[in-house]
């Protein structure tokens, strides 16, 4: 098993990949402490952004050291995933910390303005021969701070990785699959994952309907869920357009999500000029899905620290209140996905 196993190719470098992540921004962390420009939180970030990040009281003087110290912890940490063999509390110990570490990177110090980053970029990108919106899409989107919570993210997927090579590695199941000759758990099979996989790809399409249609009766002028002065102001500004055209993408990434439990998401349908009748590559929806759902996540925690949880009628008729259940529905409708699709191993051979 052993032996087979060792053809996996991800598993070998995601710890190398994660260590080296960490070493760069502990870097950046150090050059920040000494003085160094660009500190992109709490002090350094965007005045309007700081209450709603989980740093927004951070400084330069107080946090960057914390980042250079975790940083280099992190890159000795991933260096000992990557070539120690541990068991037992050791074991458990390890693998707590590089969960935790991916958690941190992908859900909490991420905000929802990469969400909004992401799904501006069509509009731009469909704009932009006809100068429309009429602003400076990275300085308004994307300026360092936003992107740097986007290396955060990237970070954060690095350290899933590592973290999932590092358990499956030590608890002696295939780095390619994660399947053991002890035997899989029934929730896994392919029809099991079928059943519970339909339920969260149902949650994750209805979830940003809802979102799509309250966005949409603003741009018609209907004041649903909001007040008539503040849904004057958005049609003063021609914010409401950019909210629709938001919402749009979203409903359109709420339909694709059915893919991950119909026959057109295996196969690509008879529209699919070129493609037509050929085999969809499980990699691709089970990439781009993951990764959207990283970027729903840090979104949706942000709405949980947001929300004012003590006024239910508030938070009920809010769509972003929804967002966290929108990100575990489509993580666990990408994981059910894959369970169906992964078939026989080409690493250990286990089905």
């Amino acid at each position: 098993m052993d032996d087979r196993k060792a053809t996996a190719r991800w598993p070998r470098w995601a710890a190398y990949a994660a260590g080296a992540w960490s070493l760069v921004y502990g870097g950046l962390g150090l050059y920040w402490a000494l003085g160094g420009a660009g500190f992109p939180f709490g002090e350094g970030d965007i005045p309007d952004a700081r209450a709603e990040s989980l740093l927004g009281g951070a400084t330069a003087a107080g946090t960057a050291p914390v980042i250079a110290a975790l940083g280099f912890a992190g890159a000795v940490l991933a260096l000992v995933m990557a070539r120690v063999r541990l068991r037992g509390a050791a074991r458990a110990a390890v693998l707590a910390t590089a969960w935790l570490a991916a958690w941190t990177l992908v859900a909490l110090i991420p905000d929802g303005r990469i969400m909004i980053a992401v799904g501006y970029a069509p509009i731009f990108l469909v704009g932009l021969p006809f100068g429309w919106p009429d602003v400076d899409y990275f300085g308004l989107a994307l300026p360092w701070p936003v992107l740097n919570l986007i290396v955060c993210l990237g970070g954060g997927l690095l350290w899933t990785g590592a973290a999932l090579a590092f358990q499956r590695r030590t608890g002696d199941s295939c780095g390619g699959c994660g399947r053991s000759e002890r035997g899989t758990a029934t929730w896994t099979a392919p029809a099991s994952a079928a059943r519970w996989g339909r339920w969260a790809a149902y949650t994750a399409f209805a979830i940003p309907l809802f979102y799509a249609v309250v966005r949409w009766a603003w741009a018609l002028n209907i004041p649903l869920l909001f007040s008539k002065e503040d849904l004057r102001w958005l049609h003063e500004s021609g914010l409401v357009w950019g909210g629709a055209g938001l919402a749009t993408f979203a409903a359109v990434g709420g339909v694709l999500t059915l893919g991950l439990v119909h026959r057109w998401g295996e196969v690509w349908p008879r529209w699919m000029i070129g493609l037509a009748g050929r085999r969809v590559p499980p990699a691709l929806p089970i990439t781009l899905a993951s990764v959207v759902t990283a970027v729903l996540l840090s979104a949706g925690m942000q709405a949980v620290r947001t929300t004012d949880w003590t006024d239910p009628a508030a938070w009920l008729s809010s769509p972003m209140a929804y967002w966290p259940i929108w990100a575990v529905a489509l993580g666990v409708a990408t994981l059910a996905y894959y369970l169906r699709r992964r078939g026989r191993c080409h690493y250990c051979g286990l089905v």
